[in-house]
């Protein structure tokens, strides 16, 4: 299993909706730790998977417009786009 599986695994009240944790990609990792995760384990992904991976992923999955849907929580898009355009 995955350094970032076995992350997720341990913060499982986060990704509720399934139990098959070694299967889920870093796509629904990110986006569960970002919109439902405390500061704590968003450093702790960043520390797994790098803060450029997550940015690209974030930045992927938060193209308004483009997606018919985006499943963030209008603050923590806000939040996030802000953070990765200073840090990452």
């Amino acid at each position: 299993m995955k350094e970032i599986n076995k992350f997720i695994k341990k913060r499982s009240h986060l990704i509720w909706y399934t139990k098959n944790y070694e299967n889920l990609s870093e796509e629904a990792i990110v986006e569960a730790v970002l919109n439902y995760g405390n500061w704590n384990d968003v450093q702790k992904m960043i520390s797994i998977l790098g803060i450029q991976r997550i940015a690209a992923i974030f930045k992927k999955q938060a193209r308004i417009g483009k997606m018919k849907r985006i499943n963030y929580d209008p603050k923590v898009l806000n939040y996030f786009k802000l953070y990765f355009k200073k840090y990452a």
